[in-house]
């Protein structure tokens, strides 16, 4: 297995440079992936060869290029198991995935007084667009806590959802690497009926997703996290709530008949992808879904728990580092704070070793506050590193204590 997945590094060019002297090991996945030759290609060869608008021209290249687009969506379907394409929606990335559903299906179906019910370990981006629908028509939002593992407290699930019209949680924590049982609280939530949201930013790059397995009503995911151009992201959602929700924005592209005193929209898709979209990124996201494919998301997801789970004991021998999140069954974003080293100063003194991680709050305040922490270091893996790379992680770390004067 690992000298199969040690083949895919040669198809990243960027990971084969030096960064201060020292060859690069990146683990700032869970931030954003690299792209292999096939994605910066398939780039190429759209601005090169058929650069044109899509949905608007009968030319040879504009019909090139909306096939290429729309065949990028098919290839999105099958990779979520959605039941059709129209089901894919073009955003921008995750963050605008879910506000697009906070505009077009919660503001129009919820009112005051409605439950939302998130998470202690939620993104930023499934924190702020419920506050804002919260100030715009005075919504209840209601919080699963976090437990001292890192797991979400459902002991009181039936507690929790009493009143609750929508759940928006993440599948993936970008902080805890907590893999959350989203098919569990799925019907939980069905069975009071309300709607469920998956935050999918985490899962999708790193293991296979069943969108209808999972029973999500709404999913949300960015591709430059899996290999694909930045600027694309997909809001999966059922049919028949694409076709009730109001359209985000309004523009070109997303109108059937258009009079001076009113407008009729398109069906969805169409009806949420105003103005000329990020034509080459969604080319490039399907080239991305073609190349994960080939290799196997259950090929990755188990790859990558067997280089996580090296991280993790390697990790746990350092003196005075401490991991947060759970131990087993987790992904590979993996915080963790070392004794009297301040984050950004770890990952600054790594830099100059070439290891590239992660500090700050993640994007998730309200967590960093539930661990008592300000932030944390992060080293997120995906299946282009190698144990060596883990290796010279510890090295560096090693090396920040010794800078540090840490003393056991």
């Amino acid at each position: 297995m690992l000298s199969t997945i040690r083949n895919y590094r040669a198809d990243f060019p960027i990971l084969d440079q030096m960064v201060n002297g020292k060859p690069l090991v990146y683990l700032d996945n869970a931030a954003t992936s690299q792209k292999p030759v096939a994605v910066l290609d398939t780039l190429e060869t759209y601005y090169r060869t058929y650069n044109a608008n899509v949905h608007r021209g009968i030319h040879t290249l504009s019909e090139q290029a909306t096939n290429a687009y729309e065949e990028a969506r098919a290839k999105i379907a099958r990779f979520i198991n959605a039941a059709a394409p129209a089901e894919v929606i073009y955003t921008r990335n995750t963050s605008e995935s879910i506000n697009l559903v906070a505009h077009g299906w919660a503001n129009r179906f919820l009112k005051a007084g409605d439950v939302v019910l998130l998470s202690e370990m939620e993104h930023h981006s499934n924190l702020v667009p419920w506050q804002m629908l919260q100030k715009r028509i005075g919504i209840e939002l209601r919080f699963v806590s976090v437990t001292d593992a890192g797991l979400l407290d459902l002991s009181d699930l039936d507690g929790l959802l009493a009143g609750v019209k929508l759940v928006s949680l993440m599948h993936v924590s970008n902080v805890l690497g907590t893999i959350n049982p989203i098919a569990h609280i799925s019907e939980a939530a069905h069975a009071v009926g309300a709607i469920m949201l998956v935050d999918g930013a985490q899962s999708v790059p790193n293991m296979p997703v069943d969108v209808q397995t999972l029973g999500a009503d709404f999913f949300a995911f960015s591709g430059h996290k899996m290999c694909a151009p930045t600027g694309i992201g997909v809001l999966w959602g059922r049919a028949d709530l694409l076709e009730a929700m109001d359209p985000f924005m309004g523009g070109g592209d997303m109108i059937s008949e258009v009079f001076l005193d009113h407008s009729t929209y398109a069906d969805p898709p169409h009806k949420f992808e105003a103005g000329t979209p990020s034509i080459a990124q969604a080319i490039g996201l399907g080239a991305a879904v073609d190349y994960l494919s080939a290799i196997g998301m259950a090929r990755i997801e188990s790859y990558e728990r067997e280089l996580t789970a090296l991280a993790l004991d390697r990790l746990a021998s350092i003196d005075g580092l401490r991991i947060h999140g759970p131990q087993t069954e987790r992904g590979g974003a993996i915080s963790f704070t070392v004794a009297g080293i301040h984050p950004h100063d770890l990952s600054t003194i790594l830099d100059q070793e070439g290891v590239a991680i992660r500090a700050g709050s993640h994007c998730a305040q309200p967590l960093m506050r539930r661990l008592g922490v300000p932030m944390t270091a992060r080293a997120s893996l995906y299946f282009y590193n190698v144990p060596d790379e883990i290796d010279v992680l510890i090295g560096a770390l090693h090396k920040a204590q010794e800078v540090f004067g840490y003393v056991t």
